[in-house]
């Protein structure tokens, strides 16, 4: 296998999907679904409070700019176990207090506008910025065909098997079984399915383009596909259908939380959150570039296949959607996980085959969309264990820990 990127494109600005959501739904503030408490005023919302609960963003601000200025002087020479070290410490240290930090805004904005448009930003900005970092790839560096297709499976296998199985697993060990909406998972898969069958599997045995390529008649099918498939589900999931993506309210169910159901969490107005998530998430992705260069080094002197460093920095760079799944899970909210996995595999396929695919046509490089007979026979077997265990309201222990098998079996792919 190649190495797995991990970055993806986004066509439809962060800033404008935001606007979008502000005006469908004018005030939301007072929301307070199901009785919720408004917004708190505490002194938290001062300035040094602000200060105080964003210091993980100047952190990770100021190791972005050490990083940009000096990046390459600190990394010049990694032959030093004890720096090399410490470095890895670092970055990883500081993304991961990025990534509690994403997930804080994100549950704010999950209060304030309500599901499912809290999960819907967090996993569309996150998704977007790797798109973003994918294009700039494409547009700069090396002609690399696989690119998007070691992309998309990557991200597929780590949040369809790796995600989901975790907090289905973690979710049931705490709660037994665990209530969804069934309405729910039945669309997402309805769209993830066709997407992943026509987008990364049909390409490789098309006969009009060698190689897994698309030609440009197919090309332009798949950008029209994505689009419209993608733009429909959003339609449905926001206004026509948007019960479908909300936690159902069934007898039995136990480990439902008060209020808001976020602990003490301070939630300040939508335009902060929406602002203040985006950029506590950028440096996540800026300084995975750095960290991919430790992970490789590190990968160089062990030995160890070179598509495991792009899968542990896909990881990271994933954390912020994981520690949200997780944590709804936790909290016996697992609509909120299921949007969360479910959204981030469907949003990545959505977005990142009409980006690359227009790049493609535009500048004339040769994208290559088909998996190979390994990669492709395993998505096939995740799609259908997710179509027989998401066919019931109540998930279990089993359920997650066949995905976690099958995300083992993804690991050993990558070192056959």
């Amino acid at each position: 296998m190649r190495a797995a990127p991990t970055t993806a494109v986004f066509r439809l600005g962060f800033a404008q999907w935001i606007a979008w959501v502000m005006l469908l739904r004018p005030y939301a503030g007072n929301n307070c679904h199901k009785g919720e408490p408004p917004v708190s005023t505490s002194n938290e919302l001062g300035t040094p409070g602000i200060l105080r609960s964003e210091l993980a963003l100047w952190v990770g601000a100021l190791t972005t700019v050490v990083f940009t200025l000096f990046g390459g002087a600190l990394l010049s020479d990694l032959s030093n176990p004890l720096w090399s070290s410490v470095l890895f410490a670092w970055l990883f240290l500081v993304m991961l207090w990025l990534a509690f930090g994403v997930v804080r805004h994100a549950d704010s904005l999950a209060v304030l506008l309500g599901e499912p448009y809290g999960t819907l930003i967090l996993t569309v900005s996150v998704i977007s910025i790797e798109v973003i970092m994918i294009a700039a790839i494409m547009l700069t560096g090396e002609n690399n065909p696989t690119l998007a297709r070691d992309t998309l499976f990557s991200v597929l296998m780590i949040v369809l098997n790796g995600m989901v199985g975790f907090t289905l697993l973690v979710g049931a060990l705490r709660h037994g079984q665990q209530v969804y909406n069934l309405k729910g998972a039945a669309a997402y898969l309805a769209v993830i399915i066709p997407l992943a069958g026509l987008g990364i599997v049909l390409p490789r045995y098309t006969t009009s383009a060698p190689g897994g390529e698309a030609s440009p008649l197919m090309a332009v099918f798949l950008i029209l596909m994505s689009v419209g498939l993608w733009g429909v589900f959003l339609a449905i999931q926001t206004m026509r259908h948007r019960s479908f993506f909300l936690q159902p309210e069934i007898s039995g169910t136990e480990g439902e939380d008060p209020g808001h159901g976020h602990g003490d969490l301070v939630v300040r107005s939508l335009a902060y959150h929406a602002v203040l998530l985006p950029l506590t998430m950028l440096p996540i992705v800026l300084l995975s570039k750095k960290m991919a260069a430790l992970v490789d080094h590190g990968i160089a002197t062990l030995g160890a296949p070179q598509a495991l460093g792009g899968f542990l920095v896909a990881i990271l760079v994933l954390s912020p959607e994981g520690l949200a799944a997780v944590k709804a899970a936790v909290s016996n909210k697992l609509q909120r996980t299921m949007n969360i996995a479910l959204g981030s595999a469907l949003a990545t396929i959505g977005l990142t085959i009409p980006a690359v695919l227009g790049i493609g046509l535009v500048t004339g490089k040769r994208v290559e969309l088909g998996l190979e007979n390994a990669e492709a026979h395993l998505l096939l077997v995740t799609l259908l264990v997710s179509v027989v265990n998401f066919n019931t309201e109540r998930t279990n222990v089993l359920q997650g820990f066949v995905h976690l098998i099958l995300f083992l079996a993804y690991i050993v792919l990558i070192f056959d």
